[in-house]
């Protein structure tokens, strides 16, 4: 009786020691190689956008031409009917609506919100659809290629779930940034970097 219970315990001890490491933390392994990553000056994407300030929310497929300091944004429905434009350079922005609207302002963040209805810095956000946050952003994790994985700028959580491939000047495929109760989603199915 007293042998069993002495295994009795010291097999409970052991569980308890195997439970315990098995929520132990799981050690984070740095990169081999931290990757810099330059912005292009200029390029063109295509994909899905889904957006939501956390009371209201948009999808569908949008196209975007960055160009020196020049914006050329279209948001379309799934179906590919647009539903917004917006172009934008050194002299201000105009936003065309479906519906005919037309609309000015002295840039394109002042716009950008009526488009996507959540209120993102398009000069940080076309850093970030390049994964190449400014000096000022912190990198709080990398991928295994030494490219971002979470950035924080700004205040806005920007995730990298995925890129286009495994080298590391890939551009990103997947994109989850938020802030708050604002939440951008974006797949990107091509990327073109322009002369």
């Amino acid at each position: 009786m007293i042998v069993r219970s002495r295994f009795t315990l010291g097999a409970a001890m052991t569980a308890i020691a195997l439970g315990l490491a098995a929520c132990a933390p799981l050690s984070v392994t740095a990169p081999d190689t931290v990757v810099t990553r330059n912005a292009a000056p200029a390029f063109e994407l295509q994909g899905r956008l889904s957006a939501s300030d956390g009371q209201q929310a948009a999808s569908g497929r949008v196209e975007w031409q960055h160009v020196r300091g020049t914006h050329h944004f279209t948001l379309l429905t799934p179906l590919g009917q647009v539903v917004a434009q917006l172009d934008a350079d050194a002299l201000g922005a105009r936003l065309q609506t479906a519906d005919g609207q037309v609309l000015s302002a002295d840039s394109a963040e002042a716009l950008l919100p009526q488009v996507l209805g959540v209120d993102v810095p398009i000069g940080r956000l076309g850093l970030w659809v390049q994964a190449a946050p400014g000096p000022e952003a912190e990198i709080r994790n990398r991928d295994s290629a030494g490219r971002p994985a979470l950035v924080i700028d700004l205040g806005w959580r920007i995730e990298y779930l995925d890129y286009a491939g495994e080298s590391a000047d890939a551009p990103p495929a997947r994109l989850d940034i938020s802030r708050g109760d604002a939440r951008i989603r974006l797949v990107i199915d091509s990327w073109t970097t322009l002369p």
